[in-house]
């Protein structure tokens, strides 16, 4: 299978549960947005095994923290993980909670006057809030 490589990168066993979460995360052409819960809530709706909420967290935090998954806190309640993780912009519909890509190219030159001591800018991603 594709994905043993992947999951034995992230340090993890490749399991069945495991392949199908990434099956649904990996297998398809456009970016995929979501959080947690609505991993959970596609998986049960896709597959009729049930996986574990704890292996659903485990598996996508280590996807994360290999650099497979992008997380994007919207507040402090509220993370969504992005199958893209190259460095972009994103609209927040405050309505419905979906997150969309905002392309590069949408969005002009960002200046930055404020320095940190010590630190260097390592990317700019905007966060643009939507609502009705």
């Amino acid at each position: 299978m594709k994905y043993i490589e992947k999951l034995r990168n992230s340090g993890l066993r490749p399991t069945k549960q495991r392949l199908q979460i990434c099956e649904i995360l990996f297998d398809r052409e456009k970016t995929f947005h979501f959080t947690i819960n609505e991993l959970d809530q596609k998986i049960k709706n896709k597959i009729h095994n049930k996986i574990s909420l704890a292996t659903i967290y485990n598996t996508v935090h280590a996807f994360e923290k290999k650099g497979y998954l992008k997380q994007i806190p919207i507040n402090s309640n509220q993370t969504y993980f992005d199958t893209n993780v190259t460095d972009h912009h994103h609209f927040y519909n405050l309505e419905d909670g979906k997150l969309i890509d905002l392309e590069n190219s949408d969005v002009g030159p960002i200046n930055i006057k404020k320095k940190i001591n010590g630190k260097k800018i390592k990317s700019i991603e905007i966060l643009v809030k939507l609502e009705d």
